[in-house]
């Protein structure tokens, strides 16, 4: 059974393609295909609200070659899901029908509950009995989930994203909103361990060199930005080898999950490598589990 996930995310988009076997009792997962093209539609919609026609053009190529890669690898299911720019643009439904009829690929445009759902199928490994802040930053919105004896007691997306304040565009009643969020549902006598997602997160632990730990520590964390703040933009991209798309948002993003964990009292987060795309391929999965979808 082969099954595909898209996510158009805010700052990028990706592509992944599964392979999943059966053998002696056991499910296979087996990667076959991994794309992440940097098209930054938020820097559109957040300033001028909807997706400029350059952009437009260059989206609609990408999902031309997603639907010839989903058609080349003959995929039994997919879903491709849009998440903070496509949903704030008012030209998004627009564009969505427009890639329906021309490509004949099916676009989901997903609020910030269904986005923080999907990538919580992803992270149910890691949540035990204790008290969980999961936090995933985007490129235009955050979201925040709280779990407490593997119970979601609270959960919220925010307009706050690594694109967002970057250009300028986060606003401090939004900030107040989230850290009155976090007050409101965690209190002292709770021990919160944080889990963080998100490609910046990812990218930030990389830089750690932590061997076969799934953790950072907040100072460790702050070390981290600290370092990246000492390169400008382009030893950033030339000295550290981020992407160009990378190198500008990865400050930002590590502001957002520093004040989330501040603010929750939090000194550690565990860092699981998942995201959106891998809460889809479980979705896929457990609905194909009997049989491919017809």
């Amino acid at each position: 059974m082969k099954l595909a996930a898209v996510d158009i995310g805010s700052n990028a988009i990706r592509l992944q393609i599964t392979n999943v076997t059966f053998y002696e009792g056991k499910t296979n997962f087996k990667k076959l295909e991994y794309l992440r093209f940097p098209l930054r539609l938020g820097h559109d919609v957040f300033l001028n609200r909807k997706i400029s026609d350059r952009n437009r053009r260059k989206f609609t190529k990408l999902m031309k070659a997603f639907k010839i890669l989903i058609d080349l690898y003959e995929v039994d299911d997919y879903m491709v899901c849009a998440t903070s720019a496509m949903r704030e643009s008012e030209n998004g439904k627009e564009i969505v029908e427009e890639i329906k009829q021309d490509i004949g690929l099916k676009i989901q445009i997903i609020d910030g509950n269904r986005e923080a759902d999907l990538i919580n199928m992803a992270l149910w490994s890691y949540i035990d009995q204790k008290s969980y802040l999961h936090i995933d930053v985007g490129g235009g919105s955050t979201e925040l989930n709280i779990y407490v004896h593997k119970k979601k007691v609270a959960s919220k997306s925010f307009k706050i994203g690594s694109v967002r304040v970057l250009d300028d565009l986060d606003s401090p009643k939004v900030w107040k909103s989230m850290y009155k969020f976090i007050e409101t549902h965690i209190d002292d006598k709770m021990k919160i361990t944080c889990i963080g997602t998100g490609g910046n997160i990812n990218k930030i632990f990389e830089l750690t060199k932590p061997g076969k730990k799934r953790y950072l520590e907040i100072d460790k964390i702050r070390e981290i930005q600290t370092y990246l703040e000492s390169f400008t933009y382009d030893e950033r991209v030339n000295k550290l080898n981020l992407n160009q798309d990378r190198a500008d948002v990865i400050v930002p993003a590590s502001k957002i999950y520093l004040g989330v964990m501040t603010a929750a009292k939090s000194q550690r987060m565990i860092v699981p490598d998942v995201g959106l795309k891998d809460g889809v391929m479980n979705l896929l999965f457990e609905r194909n589990k009997k049989g491919p979808v017809s």
